[in-house]
């Protein structure tokens, strides 16, 4: 049984065990999981499972941390009389090359305000942005690169 299942199954035993089958006791049930299996990671022997659940988590956070920067900021650029917008489209180089790779990094670049995915190059070296706030193509290139392609490639492989 992989240890994602077993956690899973520990999260559920917690919520049965309070009969409170609600999303955040759940989600406190999968921490209350993750670390008892930690504690207990000797006896699974080596397994990744543990490095890619925190990568998968900063990738969430980090997510949820653009989302909101991105938020202000166009809710800031809709709420003042002066519109500091620049909307081009650029081309991402790419270095992930998995297509669910791909669509991850696609998504969540669509769902963060600002930012739309427009297009991946059939040889699936760029991804095509439309950016809201673009006065320098470069520096939203690097961003996109530094920050979401690193975060998903991290948390991919």
């Amino acid at each position: 049984m992989s240890l994602l299942v077993l956690n899973i199954l520990l999260a559920v035993g917690w919520c049965a065990l309070f009969a409170d089958f609600t999303l955040l006791n759940l989600a406190i049930g999968f921490v209350m999981g993750f670390a008892a299996l930690w504690v207990a990671g000797p006896l699974f022997g080596g397994t990744g499972y543990f490095g890619r659940v925190v990568r998968l988590v900063s990738l969430g956070v980090y997510f949820l941390y653009e989302l909101v920067v991105s938020s202000l900021q166009v809710v800031w650029d809709v709420i003042t009389p002066v519109h500091k917008s620049r909307p081009g489209i650029i081309a991402v180089p790419l270095d992930i090359d998995e297509p669910v790779e791909i669509a991850v990094l696609a998504n969540l670049i669509s769902l963060t305000p600002g930012t739309l995915s427009l297009d991946v190059s059939p040889d699936k070296k760029f991804l095509y942005v439309h950016g809201m706030f673009v006065e320098d193509p470069d520096s939203l290139r690097r961003d996109i690169k530094a920050g979401m392609e690193r975060k998903v490639m991290e948390a991919m492989r």
